[in-house]
């Protein structure tokens, strides 16, 4: 028997959705010295496939944690929202390029994405597990994993495809550009398992039950934080947006929104400095 996925696909990756947040903050902002892609507006890069943390809804609007939190940035800013919808391993070369002023897909941190972009501060935590179908038996350890034969799955240009190189390097690495694809590649039996954070997993798992389970491994895979990204060397926005997630993490916005959003309780955040 099949259960349909519930990670919504059926989406144009170069959408472009224009929202408006509010003509002006309490006490208005100047922003003229953010150094902006367009006067008057904030335009981020996102990837809406990942439910429910960024995702489409049924309407075909933008939906989720990270929108939640640009909506209230937006908002604080006095900004008008603009948000372009691509493909996960477009958003570092169209930041690059300048096609927007930050990314917000909860990016880790690595060596060479700092050499690419400027990190303005962790509001996302994130687990990496190894999943798999329930029916399948292979012991819970990275020796059992770790053999020619398995096809692990992960996002295209992710850190998790870093890590099944890093922990799995005799089993065989399929990446794929949608999240959607690596699970279906896994619930179809073409790949033995796959690597994906927490609320990936939850996200499915919430509607397709029994299908697929988390494996306990004998070594942890990665704890890491999501990031807000800016383009290299944009100081003046870097900073502000590191003041937003500090001063909203202060005053629980954060973990409020986290909780509804996400439904559950939003692990602590790495302390301001």
């Amino acid at each position: 028997m099949r259960k349909k996925l519930s990670l919504l696909v059926a989406v144009a990756m170069s959408l472009t959705v224009a929202l408006t947040g509010a003509s002006a903050a309490s006490a208005k902002e100047d922003t003229s010295k953010l150094n902006l892609v367009k006067p008057g507006k904030l335009v981020v890069g996102m990837t809406l496939q990942f439910v429910p943390q960024m995702y489409l809804n049924k309407r075909g609007k933008p939906a989720g944690y990270d929108y939640q939190l640009l909506r209230r940035l937006s908002k604080d800013l006095g900004l008008k929202l603009e948000i372009r919808n691509m493909a996960f391993g477009g958003l570092i070369p169209g930041l690059q390029a300048g096609q927007f002023d930050m990314i917000s897909v909860g990016l880790g941190r690595t060596p060479a994405r700092e050499l690419s972009m400027s990190y303005a501060g962790e509001y996302m935590p994130y687990e990496a597990l190894l999943v798999s179908r329930v029916a399948d038996k292979t012991r819970p350890t990275v020796a059992s994993w770790n053999v020619a034969g398995k096809k692990i799955t992960a996002l295209q240009g992710s850190l998790e495809a870093a890590k099944v190189k890093e922990m799995f390097p005799n089993a065989t690495l399929l990446e794929f550009p949608t999240q959607d694809g690596a699970i279906l590649e896994i619930v179809s039996g073409r790949a033995d398992a796959g690597i994906m954070v927490t609320p990936v997993f939850a996200g499915y798992n919430k509607n397709n039950r029994g299908i697929l389970k988390p494996n306990k491994l004998d070594e942890r895979i990665r704890d890491y934080y999501g990031n807000w990204t800016v383009q290299l060397g944009n100081e003046a926005l870097q900073t502000r947006l590191k003041e937003w997630l500090c001063d909203n993490a202060e005053s629980g916005f954060l973990a409020k929104t986290f909780r509804r959003e996400m439904g559950y309780k939003q692990p602590p955040l790495p302390a301001c400095s």
